[in-house]
């Protein structure tokens, strides 16, 4: 951007922030408007939460730990549906306390019944703190000023407000990649939700609808587990953390929040729009305790360690660190690799400390097995960052040794609920190219156009399986962005029986008919060698890669054929080369693929 071009948005962004300022007292007053409208009234106490032996298993595993053998409940939360209903139904389970910190928050079917439930466990009694990431979270200044003064009993902060605003304009977030750059890339990707101090969720998913299969055109295949006893104390100490840091600040010292307080001489009276069928549905499913545990226990399983990775706030402030942060621990569990490592993750971008690290791993004899589950462009919700992922698919699979194997949009065997999604048969009939947003995970909420229509999938797990003895499930997405920006938590289950149990669960994702497997091209080995050298010639430079002939492509198993690995005797023979992006409708957006591929290069520590 010229220089002239940059002093005049300078110039526009004062002229706004002195347009929209709200004085010191002004914050105060509004927090004095919203402090006196919270209710203290409580209807009833731990008599109206619901029993439930979900969170029963917290007890029964604190009561059974010791220090030096600590005992806990691992359930795994595969299916959008299952991670609701355990999210609404602890929530109504709640006696004492709810912590829930989450990157996106959104204003749909799914906010609302976790919000509504949240509201009702405050009325009760029960201690509830909300933390939201400002961009992703309730981007609403009257709804932020309506929960700011609901109740004494519900406490809402918002982490890191760009300009100390709930909603930013277009221009003021322009402003901020120009002029605060690392500040607005610095975001709160926590997801993690402690009931009791005894049990909590931890994993991947925003609570927005489609992370719980309730969106009619696209949802996450995600993952987050349930577990019950002590880490739940090393969770709640991260939260804590948040919580108290000069980031996290109450909706009334945000100066959009302010001045709606301020004009209604405290929150606006707007009554909610009425709840749809299936929030009520879910509501009243959360209710019955006992066919929640029925439902969910087949996937839980009692194991001993559990470790718990979280970064502070401050991990991107200046001094030593006095702790290991989750990129460090997971590091650190890659290289005790052995044999096999299973790694998942919607965004195939590696940092560097952990190419080099994948590079000695790759070069021990026998080298380390690395089976990579992410997604394909037609599934991605994020392409600018699929375009660095296939910049460097000669790199995973020869250097690194990978494995790759990308998620279709259309999967044949999808833990998805369709029968929760309305209008599934017509979804993405007409797929609309012109609504693009280039910040990453959940930053485009329109994918590719397909081939055909449908109501696709994209993964967005982020987990790990080590030699089959340990899961490591979280928020972290093995890529720069969490390692450099981001704040991240997950935890490590030690046990073989989980650790195979999520195995499985991944090695479903990259079935044939659910992944398309990556391999090198079949071509003449003398033109292959030929097409392999200008292609690494040219992916080293620091701006271009000019080589147009990729290295690697997209293959089908083909009928009558069992599943083998790149490499194998006759794969060739048993698979079909597909193109590089299948199932992509080949407009301007696969060209932008291609362009990015060709100018990205640098963009990779932000994607």
């Amino acid at each position: 951007m010229n220089r002239g071009l940059r002093l005049a948005l300078a110039g526009t962004l004062l002229l706004l922030g002195a347009c929209s300022h709200v004085s010191r007292n002004e914050r105060v007053q509004a927090g004095d408007y919203a402090e006196n409208a919270r209710s203290t009234e409580v209807g009833c106490t731990t008599e109206c939460a619901v029993d439930s032996p979900l969170l029963a298993l917290g007890d029964q595993a604190y009561a059974a730990s010791t220090p030096e053998a600590p005992r806990h409940g691992a359930l795994i939360l595969d299916e959008g549906h299952n991670a609701l209903l355990a999210r609404v139904h602890l929530i109504r389970a709640a006696r004492h306390s709810i912590d829930l910190q989450t990157f996106h928050f959104e204003r749909d079917d799914a906010g609302r019944v976790v919000l509504d439930e949240l509201r009702a466990a405050a009325k009760r009694g029960v201690k509830v703190r909300l933390l939201m990431d400002q961009l992703g979270g309730l981007a609403d200044p009257e709804l932020q000023a309506r929960l700011a003064g609901f109740h004494r009993n519900f406490e809402l902060r918002v982490y890191n407000p760009v300009f100390d605003q709930a909603k930013v304009s277009p221009l003021e977030f322009a402003g901020a990649i120009i002029f605060r750059f690392r500040d607005l890339n610095q975001r709160m990707h926590n997801k993690v939700m402690i009931i009791d101090d005894r049990v909590a969720v931890i994993g991947g998913r925003n609570v927005q609808d489609e992370y719980f299969d309730w969106n009619d055109e696209y949802n996450y295949r995600d993952r987050d587990l349930l577990i019950a006893g002590p880490v739940t104390q090393a969770m709640k100490r991260n939260f804590d953390a948040f919580w108290n840091d000069r980031r996290a600040l109450p909706p009334s010292d945000l100066g959009d929040v302010a001045r709606v307080l301020i004009a209604n001489k405290g929150p606006p009276d707007n009554p909610p729009p009425p709840r749809s069928e299936r929030v009520q549905k879910m509501a009243s499913d959360a209710g019955d305790g006992g066919a929640v545990f029925a439902h969910l226990s087949p996937f839980l399983y009692q194991v001993g360690r559990i470790d718990f990775f979280g970064d502070l706030p401050g991990k991107h402030d200046e001094g030593p660190k006095s702790r290991v942060d989750a990129s460090e621990a997971l590091l650190s569990a890659l290289a005790s690799s052995e044999k096999q490592l299973l790694l998942q993750t919607p965004y195939l971008v590696m940092s560097r400390p952990a190419r080099q690290l994948f590079r000695r791993l790759h070069k021990r004899n026998p080298p380390l097995s690395v089976i990579v589950s992410t997604n394909s462009l037609a599934a991605t919700d994020a392409f600018p960052v699929y375009a660095m992922s296939h910049k460097y698919k000669r790199l995973y699979l020869r250097e690194l040794g990978f494995q790759i194997h990308e998620y279709k949009p259309f999967p044949a065997d999808m833990p998805i609920n369709l029968t929760a999604v309305p209008g599934a048969a017509e979804a993405l009939a007409a797929a609309d190219e012109s609504d693009e947003r280039w910040l990453g995970s959940g930053s485009s909420r329109r994918p590719v156009p397909l081939k055909r229509a449908g109501v696709r999938i994209g993964l967005h797990s982020k987990s790990m399986v080590v030699d089959e003895r340990i899961g490591i499930v979280g928020s972290h997405n093995f890529d720069p962005r969490s390692n450099d920006f981001n704040t991240e938590s997950l935890v490590m289950v030690h046990d073989p029986a989980f650790a195979t149990a999520l195995a499985d669960s991944i090695r479903r994702d990259i079935k044939p008919g659910n992944s398309w497997t990556i391999a090198p091209r079949e071509t003449l080995p003398a033109l292959s060698q030929l097409n392999y050298n200008l292609g690494k010639l040219s992916e080293k430079l620091p701006i271009f890669d000019v080589w147009p002939f990729p290295y690697a492509t997209s293959y089908e198993l083909k009928p009558g054929c069992q599943p083998l690995p790149p490499g194998a005797p006759g794969f060739h023979d048993c698979y079909e080369a597909v193109g590089d992006f299948p199932e992509v409708n080949l407009t301007l957006k696969s060209i932008y693929t291609r362009v990015l591929t060709v100018f990205g290069a640098g963009f990779i520590p932000i994607l």
